[in-house]
């Protein structure tokens, strides 16, 4: 590129600063940019120089508007991302960005720009993962502008975001879990209840359970797969566990083994009954005609049913798996354990997870180190 020309201008009291240069196609061309004062306006002219050097004039010169280049991005990341994060992607920016930043040119969004998405996000009531998941998404996009040399810098890095305010967690006491267990005889799906709360499984692991994955000799079940449901169009399909330890081997309980082989039984028979109706899937907990469960209805026509009979708070299917670990935990279980029992990615977020029950299990270690000094003490 010809050696650029940088200037700072004064026009009516403002400061500017503008570089000129020479193209690829041989056009001069000038940059302006408005500055607070005359240093600053010198130190932006080298430093929009710099730019010119480092990326070229093509991040200067880009014309290409929003909505284009996140098509173009899209595009690219639906060949390395799962079909249910590209339809995150794209249905978090066509509802949260596209609005307001679509028509506008790549080049031309600045921090403040993305700064008031953010906070008209806020102001309509969007909850502070959902606000921060866009930005992730949006700036994710922007960054790999920045690897193409279409931009010259990630205006998102420099946008503030609202903190994420820990919920309560909610889960079974001890007395509630037993009248929980109790009351499972009364649904349909009450293994599949008992299963989760035995387990700490995540109910897209334990609905995607094969009876290949319960081993009836050793008493357990391994994770294998999860279930996915597609976005457009309906449908569902199996994909790998997110990370090593999500695929992991969890022992049962003898009668919770001879439940399910109960269960494998009375399944045969409605294969039967159903005929050419059932899809043989080799799911372990199926509707009637073999396909897999709709959590929401599980929830909805089931689980939540079962809570109001039996009188217990009014908790989510997903807190089952809650209500596993904080039981282990509360009752003094290993922290590695019980992380590995979730398949969590590593001990650190399953303490930060359940930071709660720390307080009564460091209680319970005093008093335990208080008895072994006080024999020590006493010999």
């Amino acid at each position: 590129m010809a050696k650029q020309i940088c200037r700072y201008v004064e026009r009516d009291g403002k400061f500017y600063a503008r570089v000129t240069y020479t193209d690829s196609l041989g056009n001069r061309r000038q940059i302006w940019r408005r500055a607070q004062s005359k240093s600053d306006a010198k130190e932006l002219a080298r430093k929009i120089a710099r730019e010119l050097d480092e990326f070229g004039s093509e991040a200067f010169e880009h014309r290409q508007t929003l909505n284009e280049y996140l098509d173009h991005w899209l595009a690219t990341a639906n060949h390395s991302v799962s079909e249910k994060t590209y339809n995150d992607y794209e249905s978090l920016l066509r509802r949260y960005v596209r609005p307001a930043l679509g028509k506008k040119l790549i080049s031309k969004i600045k921090p403040l720009d993305l700064q008031a998405v953010i906070n008209q996000l806020n102001a309509r009531g969007l909850s502070a993962r959902t606000i921060r998941y866009v930005h992730t998404v949006l700036s994710s996009a922007l960054k790999q502008g920045v690897k193409w040399r279409l931009l010259t810098h990630n205006p998102a890095q420099y946008v503030e975001l609202p903190k994420i305010e820990r919920k309560e967690m909610r889960a079974f006491s001890p007395e509630e879990a037993r009248q929980f267990l109790a009351a499972l005889p009364q649904d349909k799906y009450g293994l599949l209840f008992e299963l989760a709360l035995v387990t700490g499984l995540r109910p897209e692991e334990y609905m995607a359970l094969k009876w290949s994955d319960v081993d009836f000799q050793q008493s357990a079940v391994t994770v294998n797969r999860v279930l996915c449901r597609k976005r457009k169009g309906g449908g569902w399909y199996f994909k790998e566990p997110k990370t090593k330890k999500s695929r992991r081997t969890i022992p049962l309980p003898l009668y919770l083994t001879q439940r399910l082989s109960d269960q494998k039984r009375t399944q045969a028979e409605e294969r039967l009954k159903a005929g050419p109706q059932w899809q043989d899937n080799s799911l372990v907990f199926t509707s009637e005609r073999g396909t897999p469960l709709l959590l929401r209805n599980l929830e909805r026509r089931h689980f939540k049913p079962l809570l109001r009979q039996a009188k217990l708070p009014d908790i989510r299917l997903y807190d089952l798996r809650h209500s596993c670990a904080t039981l282990l935990l509360a009752a003094g279980e290993n922290p590695k354990v019980v992380s590995e029992r979730l398949g969590h990615a590593s001990i650190v977020l399953t303490l930060d997870t359940y930071s709660h029950v720390l307080p009564s299990m460091q209680k319970a270690a005093t008093e335990k180190l208080e008895a072994i000094l006080s024999r020590s003490q006493s010999r």
